[in-house]
Parts: structure tokens; C-alpha cells; sequence
């Protein structure tokens, strides 16, 4: 797919490589269809350099100390590799400025980090002046 360029974008995260599929996302908002796309902060910037008048919203931990205790319990890094994943979301959390929106994610309260993004997908519909985003 990256030889077709048939990614919107793509990136090795942590030894992983991840993309979004072009086709995909074009044709979603050909439909009219709202799209949500889950990417890292490298892959946020690369598509605000293709689609910058698209909606960027960051899920911020309430702190870098709570992200730590999450990824704990998780027991799905090694104590390198959750070293290096907490070095990381400290330099992507100075990358803020980047995004449109911030959405804490409080422990307990994935309904209200959820109904915070549908309340910015809402903002989003009644602009005044509505963003088109177009994806060629």
C-alpha cells in the first residue's frame, strides 16, 4: 500500500507500522460521512500537511502520572518499552498547539470524554462557515 501510495498517511510506531487507507477515508467523506482517524501526533501532523482544514482533536490523560498508572496496569509494555512510551507522550503533549481541541480523558469517564467529542462534532456542524474537507 505505501508503493501504491494508497495510505493517507503512514508511520512506524514503536517497532509497528500503521497507516490509514486513502480510499477508505476518501470515500466516507464523499458520503457525507463523518471519519475519525486515531493517529499519533507524527501521524496528526502528517495529515494536517494533506487535509489542514480537517478537525484534529488530542485525548489528554488528566496527567502524565495517570497515563503512567494506566499503561501499568495494562502489563502490555516492557519497563524499557513503557520508559520509552511515557518519554514520548511527555514530548507529544508539548505538541498541543498542533490540534484544534483537547479532550481530557478522565479514569471512569469514557462517557464524558465521548460526549465531549460528539459535542465538538456538533460545534463543527453549526459554524457559521462550515469547513469543507476535501480529500483529492
Amino acid at each position: 500500500m505505501i508503493k501504491q501510495e494508497a495510505l493517507l498517511e503512514y508511520a512506524n510506531v514503536y517497532g509497528n507500522w500503521y497507516g490509514v487507507p486513502r480510499q477508505l477515508v476518501k470515500q466516507a467523506l464523499n458520503n457525507g460521512q463523518d471519519t475519525i482517524i486515531k493517529v499519533d501526533i507524527q501521524g496528526a501532523a502528517n495529515i494536517k500537511k494533506i487535509v489542514p482544514q480537517a478537525v484534529f482533536i488530542f485525548l489528554m490523560p488528566p496527567s502524565i502520572e495517570e497515563l503512567g498508572i494506566r499503561l501499568k496496569k495494562r502489563h502490555s509494555e516492557s519497563s524499557f518499552d513503557l520508559k520509552v512510551r511515557m518519554q514520548t507522550a511527555t514530548e507529544e503533549i508539548k505538541q498541543l498547539s498542533l490540534f484544534d481541541y483537547v479532550v481530557y480523558s478522565q479514569r471512569g469517564e469514557l462517557g464524558r470524554a465521548v460526549a465531549d467529542i460528539m459535542a465538538i462534532i456538533t460545534a463543527e456542524k453549526c459554524r457559521v462557515t462550515p469547513r469543507e474537507v476535501n480529500l483529492e
